[in-house]
């Protein structure tokens, strides 16, 4: 009684603080009902899921665009909870799950650290594994500790279906132990951080098509590339039928083929979706908050793309237009960016010539240099806003990391309602 008595009063001051965020203006409350509700009822998360079946999935990269596709597809069928505002850590996943407190299905996504908590509460039905690489090394620590993290959270769940991906060796190592694993060929574009055998120590040495460990496990098996399920293709998606469909998709870029690739196979294989009806709802996905938009100002037509860190940044980098009249990279190092910019060195600008380049941001400064060192002609301003005005007229391309893009977009449309 006095458990209910708690929830109860941790779901109606959450409503009350989330109301009050919204209407100051201060945000749009994704985050402060969560917090107000975990505080109160530190249970709450597992009282709000109901036992109902949930998804989770995790990774460095592509997080928010692989969830809102296989959310996408699970509404063919049934309706979700999802947290669509990327809010990915305790208090956007609680609010998740009070404003969907009614739909049959959980799909969430969910920050790596938070992952083996999170899975404990919710007891998901599957997981989707995307991929591993160095991210914020100030908040998150080394790259092995958080695989063996989410190694432990997986096999903590044996009942649960793992959607992962076998181009890549640390997801593979997260999920090799497990029972019931849909392997998926998304691929692997930043390679850095799976040179060695995640589980005995030695070199990874990879071909067009595999990649195996020179040192076998500790059993003395082999630890190499599993077999796909699913392949992306040239041509499409090849599925467990070998047959190969169309992969038709809004959003550009070879990492988001992927992305599509493991939503339709948690989809199909988990949920049931017609398969049909799967790749026609992922392939309706424009926009992922924001990201991949395009917004008209003044004399430019603006397209802005999000990066996080050295394996985002390479793979949106290849989603840049060269043709573009302008191109602004933006670069800030707040708490959310991670503090320490050093991965700026890791990241390929050398190919950008022939393009008006601005850097832009609090840490525009430390960009610049990395610029200048790969001989890139541009020039330094600060302000996101003026930098996108100094390009010339027609088509600026905008690449910023996590609080840069929040704070431009809201400026954009600061100066669009001004106007």
């Amino acid at each position: 009684m006095l458990s209910q008595l708690r929830t109860s009063v941790a779901l109606a001051a959450a409503k009350a603080a989330t109301f009050a965020s919204r209407a100051t203006g201060r945000g749009a409350g994704g985050m402060i009902g969560g917090l107000v509700a975990n505080a109160i009822d530190p249970n709450i998360m597992a009282g709000l899921s109901k036992g109902r079946p949930a998804v989770l999935v995790t990774g460095t990269n592509g997080k928010s665009t692989t969830t809102k596709m296989l959310v996408a597809a699970l509404r063919s069928t049934r309706t979700v909870a999802t947290n669509d505002g990327g809010d990915n850590m305790d208090a956007g996943i609680i609010s998740a799950l009070m404003a969907g407190k009614d739909a049959s299905t959980i799909a969430l996504e969910v920050d790596e650290l938070h992952v083996p908590h999170v899975a404990d509460r919710l007891q998901p039905k599957a997981f989707v594994l995307l991929n591993l690489s160095r991210d914020q090394l100030d908040r998150v620590g080394e790259i092995n500790k958080i695989e063996r993290a989410l190694r432990g959270a997986v096999n903590a769940h044996p009942e649960a279906t793992v959607i992962a991906n076998c181009d890549d060796v640390l997801m593979t190592s997260v999920a090799w132990d497990h029972p019931n694993v849909i392997w998926v060929s998304a691929g692997a574009g930043w390679l850095g951080d799976s040179v060695t055998n995640p589980r005995s120590g030695g070199h990874v040495v990879r071909t067009e098509d595999d990649w195996y460990a020179v040192e076998p496990l500790p059993d003395g098996s082999e630890f190499r590339r599993p077999t796909p399920t699913y392949a992306v293709t040239d041509d499409g998606l090849r599925c467990p039928d070998g047959g190969v469909v169309t992969l038709d998709l809004a959003l550009p870029g070879r990492a988001n083929r992927g992305n599509a690739a493991q939503a339709v196979a948690c989809a199909v294989d988990v949920f049931g979706v017609p398969l049909a009806s799967a790749l026609a709802a992922v392939a309706d996905v424009q926009d992922v908050a924001g990201r991949y938009s395009t917004i008209h100002f003044g004399d430019h037509e603006v397209r802005l793309l999000l990066a996080k860190n050295p394996a985002g940044w390479q793979e949106a980098l290849s989603m840049v237009d060269r043709t573009a009249d302008g191109l602004v990279i933006a670069v800030n190092g707040q708490v959310a960016d991670g503090e320490d910019l050093s991965w700026l060195w890791d990241v390929k600008f050398e190919d950008f010539h022939g393009i008006a380049v601005k850097a832009a941001g609090e840490r525009g400064t430390d960009l610049a240099v990395r610029l200048l060192y790969a001989d890139i002609e541009h020039e330094l301003i600060h302000n996101c806003v003026d930098a996108i005005r100094a390009c010339p007229p027609g088509r600026v391309e905008v690449l910023a990391n996590y609080t840069a893009f929040r704070d431009l977009k809201k400026d954009l449309h600061k100066e669009l309602d001004r106007d």
